[in-house]
């Protein structure tokens, strides 16, 4: 008597990946026949087209009978609504219960994660997240301590060549 009770978008999920296993490739009438065709779909509109007329032994036109459910339409495979983020604010605006967020390929190291930040604060599921540091005072004294080091390395080996040139032209 006690059976786990799934959501309805869970099956529509499942239902869903079974229609897109059984959905054929659709590639462009006589593609394998011509090399100058593509194999990307053109509807065909001649009128003696066996494919437009769905002569048996061509292959199948797509139409909406192999489409998924509508509830699992545009759907994650997680069964959450992907939401496109670009800030903290847009943050805010998410259904934690049904919706997730994808972090927009645009937004830089700093902003990544305050936004993750945010998002773990409000026990949001974040589809793209990549595990940042925060940067520390600590790390960006290291790293201004490498470049000048760097730079410094740099001065003496140019001394040093000039040097070399100057003994080799005597």
């Amino acid at each position: 008597m006690t059976e786990k009770k799934t959501l309805p978008t869970q099956n529509a999920l499942k239902v869903r990946e079974r229609a897109k296993s059984k959905k054929p490739t659709f590639v462009r009438p006589e593609s394998w026949r011509y090399s100058k065709f593509s194999l990307s779909w053109r509807r065909p509109r001649g009128l003696d087209n066996k494919v437009r007329r769905t002569i048996k032994g061509w292959q199948p036109m797509p139409c909406y009978g192999y489409m998924g459910p509508k509830i699992a339409r545009g759907l994650h495979p997680s069964g959450y609504e992907e939401i496109l983020v670009h800030n903290v604010a847009e943050v805010n605006c998410v259904k934690p219960e049904t919706q997730a967020i994808r972090i927009a390929h645009t937004v830089g190291k700093k902003k990544r994660v305050l936004i993750i930040a945010e998002a773990r604060k409000l026990d949001i599921k974040i589809l793209n997240a990549k595990e940042l540091k925060p940067s520390t005072a600590t790390e960006e004294e290291t790293t201004t301590d490498e470049k000048t080091q760097t730079k410094d390395a740099k001065k003496t080996q140019e001394k040093k060549s000039i040097f070399r040139k100057g003994a080799k032209e005597q």
